[in-house]
């Protein structure tokens, strides 16, 4: 090849100059050094490593993404060298772009034969432009080693022109040019064309992302060793931001406080990332776009209409998109609108509050009222809480029928504060009403029903506020009868808002289904604490069966299903009452709901469904588990006291046992049940203590619809000798299906008893066959081992087929086996574990594997793994013979 020759201009001192007469300045032409805490990233110069094979690179990121470093530290490793060219605004018309491209090449030891010549001078494109480029490209598609050229900041020149001539040069220099470009934005070539061809490796934003790892180990260059939880934080914090990353190690490096600590808690607005990204990106914007970045940085995400809300034009659309484009730490999210990368957000924040003292309040108010109109009410709510507007968040909440999700689910920051606090004034029924609801969310019945008061007397008077107020004032109104064990007042309450439903237009109540379900869960409750248990059931049934399944009516769905387990558990059937709060456990899991959100009677009737069993540190354990708080309400309150009264009988303490039955329960109302079934303890007590005439006493009033009471009160009888009567109480039980064997083996062995007394013992045995047939399915044991000891010697002779896997007896029939014949069985290869007794209590109830996996909540495939594991264990291989094997050895 010719030699290289310089046909630059020169200036007076014979220095060459560009085409405007400048000296070209060596810093353009020079890649920058990698400093000494420079991390080098494998996964990215991987993908450079791709640039050979094709002709056009392009590395895309926002300013401090580390772009510049990341290719430098590539290209300072190539053989031959790489050509290097710096952009800046100097630098943007065609002329001043092919002089620094030429003369980039020369510093870069890139002969380039005479022929090509300099570039003309600034003007129009013309055959003179034309004929610079052809040259060009023929000399570097002829060279024998391709050439790589790396144009940093090249958004600084990315005009229609240059694009056009440069991809000019890229097509028709071969395989003699790669070319890599760094910029902010995507370049106008088309890249469509290179990307369909294979001829071009792409590095974008996302991809220069720092990942936690990587954020470790550019820490650790700084003299940084921390956790894996304080750099996943900085990581999410920073987006992988490599600028902000390393600012912030720098700054963290030099502070006199625990560097963890400094990173959790800097003030973004007050440090050097601050005055990075004003000066970067900010004050690089004319000015509507600024006024614009400031305004929507109140905002979590926004679309264009709510930032023209927020500055009063017309422009957003147009900017956010060329915002976008630049890589402007704005993040596109489709259809659903933009967002702010999370540091650049707080740094404009910080600089909106000292520039214009005030506004923020002012902006958070414009975007509620936005919000609310385009139908975003959790938004708008959330807004005009931070605002401060309590006016508008209260008329938003009742006018949108919403007010019953502040019963249902987390509300907006601010809200609570904003109606409860004792500077919060009245301003009308509306907010009246919503501090109604907040007070009784938390259970303050005092304040809660001071405020319902004073709505009721604001709706009376005339108040305009129309049927959505008087709606969430019945809403309210059920749920203080609720609270107050107030059927009257729940009922009074449900016939107004059945009224007011049909002057509400379906569209609205479409969208708040949750109205509909609380105002049902409130009537059945308050229907169960007044002993109406069928209408209570149909209520309930109504919320869980006819809901739909969303989030809005998870809570109301959950508490309906723990309260038909309630029922279930007081007609005597405790395997479903656990079914019921399983699934409703589940569900609840499913959507989320926070464990602040459990009203306890779940809890509570799990407790007396494990005392049944006599589980006796499982049912210890869940009343442990309960807050110590005042429940809320007192259907939850006597469920409480019924499962721990139960418990302390199990346990033997009975003086405890009678100090909780014995509780009240405050409430406008009693409760027929919960007074049942407090008697009903102090029954049991005095029997344990050897009273039976006070047993008998203590169970006068009892009627005959609360059936495990009659049973009681059959065996407080027998026990004083009138058998008589005792026989006539139990003929006096609901006929089958209305109870469940927990009321029924009771009375079966009660049956028992008074046949025994009566020496018919061929009764006995028959009885004794039934209570046992009943009693397996749903494994209960305390009704045998509170029958007392004339039972034992019964169970002892119990026929041998009564202890097959179809009618295996229950845990009293071995303590009466204890001193029988040793069974030679052993002990356990190894213990099983709790999830493989679930399995193998449920083998015994003669469930299938698909019954089990249902039950449990898990997969078939995992309840047959838990099935081989039992039978390696207990050295058998069939489901009877493990049943059988772990009745021998104590664990059924």
């Amino acid at each position: 090849m010719d030699a290289p020759r310089d046909d630059f201009a020169q200036g007076p001192d014979g220095t060459d100059v560009d085409p405007v007469g400048d000296p070209f300045l060596r810093t353009r032409f020079v890649a920058p050094a990698r400093p000494a805490t420079f991390l080098r990233r494998g996964r990215l110069t991987a993908r450079l490593g791709q640039v050979p094979r094709t002709s056009l690179t392009v590395v895309e990121g926002r300013a401090g993404a580390g772009k510049t470093l990341l290719v430098a530290d590539w290209a300072g490793r190539l053989d031959p060298p790489a050509a290097w060219l710096t952009l800046d605004p100097a630098i943007r018309t065609p002329d001043m772009f092919w002089a620094h491209f030429l003369r980039a090449l020369r510093v870069g030891g890139v002969p380039m034969p005479s022929a090509t010549g300099p570039p003309v001078p600034a003007g129009p494109a013309s055959s003179a432009d034309h004929a610079l480029l052809s040259r060009l490209a023929a000399q570097l598609d002829g060279r024998d080693r391709p050439v790589t050229v790396v144009v940093d900041e090249f958004d600084r020149a990315n005009t229609p022109e240059i694009a056009r001539q440069l991809a000019f040069v890229l097509r028709h220099g071969g395989s003699g040019l790669h070319l890599v470009l760094i910029t902010r934005t995507e370049p106008l070539l088309p890249l469509h064309r290179y990307r369909v061809a294979g001829e071009m490796t792409e590095i974008r934003d996302a991809e220069l992302a720092f990942t936690v790892e990587e954020a470790a180990m550019l820490l650790r260059l700084h003299g940084l060793d921390l956790p894996v939880r304080a750099v996943g934080a900085l990581v999410e914090r920073t987006r992988g931001w490599a600028a902000g990353i390393r600012l912030c190690a720098l700054a963290a490096r030099l502070s006199p406080d625990d560097p963890e600590v400094y990173l959790k808690e800097f003030e973004a607005g007050r440090s050097t990332i601050a005055d990075f990204l004003l000066a970067e990106v900010l004050e690089r914007q004319p000015p509507p776009t600024q006024d614009l970045l400031l305004r929507v940085s109140v905002l979590d995400w926004f679309r264009p209409g709510l930032a023209d809300a927020l500055t009063g034009r017309c422009d957003a659309a147009p900017i956010l998109a060329a915002l976008v484009r630049d890589n402007t730490f704005v993040e596109d999210f489709g259809h659903t609108g933009y967002r702010l990368h999370p540091l650049f957000r707080e740094i404009l924040l910080a600089h909106l509050r000292r520039r214009s003292p005030g506004l923020e309040r002012q902006l958070h108010r414009r975007a509620a009222q936005w919000l609310w109109r385009s139908g975003a009410l959790p938004e708008a709510l959330a807004h005009g809480a931070t605002a401060g507007d309590g006016t508008f968040v209260a008329e938003a909440l009742v006018h949108d029928l919403a007010i019953g999700q502040l019963l249902t689910g987390p509300r907006p920051d601010g809200l609570t504060k904003l109606f409860t606090g004792p500077e919060a004034e009245r301003a009308g029924p509306a907010a009246d009403l919503v501090r109604a609801a907040c007070e009784l969310s938390r259970h303050d019945l005092d304040r809660g029903l001071d405020h319902l008061r004073h709505a009721e007397e604001q709706l009376a008077s005339g108040a305009r506020d129309g049927a959505a107020a008087r709606l969430g004032c019945a809403l309210l109104e059920a749920t203080a009868g609720r609270l107050t064990g107030s059927a009257h007042r729940a009922e009074k309450a449900a016939r107004a808002a059945s009224a007011l439903l049909r002057s509400v237009p379906a569209a609205l109540l479409d969208q708040h289904p949750e109205l509909w379900a609380l105002l049902q869960t409130q009537l059945g409750s308050s229907r169960l604490w007044a002993g109406h248990l069928d209408e209570a059931r149909a209520a309930l049934d109504e919320v869980v069966s006819r809901s739909p399944g969303a989030a809005a009516t998870a809570l109301p769905r959950r508490e309906s299903s723990e309260h038909l387990a309630l029922i279930d558990y007081l007609d005597g059937w405790p395997g479903r009452a656990e079914h019921r709060i399983r699934a409703a456990a589940a569900e609840a899991e499913r959507f989320g709901l926070p464990r602040s959100a459990e009203s306890g009677i779940g809890q509570a009737v799990l407790a007396a469904v494990a005392v049944e069993r006599d589980e006796t540190d499982r049912a210890q354990d869940l009343l442990d588990r309960m807050p110590d708080t005042a429940p809320p309400d007192p259907v939850t309150a006597a469920g409480r006291h019924i499962a721990g009264a139960r418990l302390f009988l199990a346990q033997g303490r009975t003086r405890a046992a009678l100090d909780v039955a014995e509780r009240t329960v405050p409430a406008d109302e009693e409760s027929p049940w919960a007074r049942a079934h407090a008697a009903l303890v102090a029954s049991a007590v005095r029997l344990a203590e050897g009273r039976p005439d006070a047993a008998v006493e203590a169970l006068r009033a009892v009627t005959a619809d609360q059936p495990a009471c009659l049973v009681g009160a059959a065996r407080a009888h027998l026990a004083a000798g009138d058998r008589a009567t005792a026989l006539r109480l139990l003929d006096g039980l609901p006929g089958p299906g209305r109870t469940g064997p927990a009321v029924t083996v009771r009375a079966a062995l009660v049956r028992a008893q008074a046949a025994r007394l009566a020496g018919d013992l061929s009764a006995v045995h028959r009885l004794l066959d039934r209570a046992l047939r009943q009693a397996e399915p749903e494994e209960l044991r305390r009704p045998f081992l509170e029958a007392g000891p004339w039972l034992a010697p019964f169970l002892a002779t119990v026929p041998p087929w009564t202890r097959t896997a179809d009618r295996p007896a229950p845990a009293v029939v071995r303590d009466a086996d204890a001193t029988g014949p040793d069974t030679g069985a052993g002990p356990p290869v190894e213990p099983l574990s709790e999830r493989e007794r679930d399995v193998l209590r449920r083998l015994a109830r003669t469930m299938s594997t698909e019954d089990i996996a249902a039950d449990l909540y898990v997969s078939v495939n995992t309840v047959k793994t838990h099935l081989k594991s039992v039978y390696r264990k207990l050295s058998v291989h069939r489901r009877n013979d493990a049943v059988r094997r772990a009745r021998d050895l104590g664990l059924l």
